[in-house]
């Protein structure tokens, strides 16, 4: 079971809420939005919902989103209560980074259920005949940028990092989406792209011409480490064993986050949440082997100090259930003042004028960075 060194980050506690609060059950019909359909994140989606469905007579609806900005738009909009995200729809959204700095975002008050922690991998995926067997071995190659997924983006950018690499020494080549980027890796279109060990297209790949290729992330080069997490500071070193041509005895030394991630917003009905959590840690049983990865839902692989706080619903739950400790309220409280901290700042820069989206967005990164430094949290990106 891998082990998380994320710094103490998180959110809600000590707030007082009935027990009528937390009466209510899951509605009949539910619906998340997840990763494009043959994505690791759709496929455990599905399964859940065939655990409901049996379970519970719960329909469960998938939409598929191809990027983090059309995953979670339905649920800023209160029409979709939960989606099975990656770091994009809840780091990048909290912190209002890239796509969500733009005028039309801003910091999310993003909340947390649970966090899928597999054996499985989220890496750069390359293709095996490039001979790209490092990091460092990309330089040159042909790499996927995913339009309206910052958290693709900057996961390649982080790992490209380790290896004292930018997009300035590779080829950048646009996709609209996930599965494209994927499919433009097994029809040569590209070299290498982000994305889970355990998705459907990288097991396509592995069986196509082209084979798989995992770039290695050795766990001793310290500056190297020290530029990863500068740049996606939710990374941690993991001994990948699930997913394409991967296994207990042929294991990828690596880097790698939570995904999916069951997230929400902070204004989700208390009671739906808990409803939703409770529903995921009871039926784990009946979903655990019914797709790749969904053993990282188990409660005993739950990390409840990550860098997004946890909905206060789930808080619920993870008490009843005993699995709740004080510390993690202090860590929760922290990340909570953070999101504030975040929407303060953009509320005092949005009021000011700017020449154009270009100006706007220069000027939150500033200004985003020195709200941070104030209140002495770490800054992370500073420009993007």
């Amino acid at each position: 079971m891998r082990h998380y060194t994320y710094a103490l980050l998180g959110a809600v506690a000590g707030l007082a809420l009935s027990a009528s609060a937390f009466a209510q059950k899951l509605p009949d019909q539910l619906t998340w939005t997840a990763y494009d359909v043959g994505s690791g994140g759709y496929n455990q989606a599905v399964a859940v919902g065939n655990a409901l469905k049996n379970k519970q007579n719960i329909t469960l609806r998938v939409l598929p989103g191809k990027n983090d900005v059309s995953r979670t738009v339905p649920l800023r909009e209160g029409k979709v209560p939960f989606s099975a995200n990656g770091v994009g729809g809840t780091y990048m959204a909290q912190e209002a980074v890239y796509e969500f700095g733009a005028k039309e975002w801003g910091p999310q008050p993003v909340r947390t259920l649970l966090l899928n922690n597999s054996d499985a991998l989220l890496t750069i995926v390359a293709a095996k005949d490039t001979g790209v067997k490092t990091m460092a071995d990309l330089k040159g190659k042909r790499v996927a940028w995913v339009i309206g997924a910052p958290s693709l983006n900057q996961n390649i950018t982080a790992l490209l990092a380790y290896a004292n690499l930018t997009w300035a020494d590779v080829q950048k080549v646009e996709f609209g989406g996930f599965g494209q980027a994927m499919q433009g890796i097994i029809n040569g279109q590209v070299d290498a792209a982000f994305s889970s060990t355990i998705s459907g297209p990288v097991y396509q790949l592995a069986s196509s011409p082209r084979g798989v290729a995992y770039p290695t992330v050795p766990h001793g080069d310290k500056a190297g480490w020290e530029r990863l997490k500068a740049k996606a500071p939710f990374f941690v070193p993991f001994m990948g064993a699930e997913g394409a041509e991967m296994s207990a005895a042929k294991k990828v030394e690596a880097a790698t986050y939570p995904y999916p991630v069951l997230m929400t917003y902070d204004n989700v009905d208390a009671g739906l949440v808990y409803a939703m959590t409770k529903a995921m840690v009871e039926l784990y049983g009946d979903y655990k082997d019914a797709a790749p990865g969904n053993n990282g839902w188990d409660i005993k692989r739950q990390v409840f100090d990550w860098v997004v706080p946890v909905h206060e619903g789930a808080i619920k739950y993870f008490k009843e259930i005993g699995v709740w400790k004080p510390e993690f309220d202090k860590a929760n409280t922290a990340l909570v003042e953070r999101q504030k901290t975040l929407a303060a700042a953009w509320a005092t820069h949005a009021k000011a004028s700017h020449a154009d989206d270009a100006a706007f967005m220069k000027a939150w990164q500033k200004t985003r960075a020195d709200a941070l430094a104030k209140a002495k949290m770490d800054v992370f990106l500073t420009e993007w």
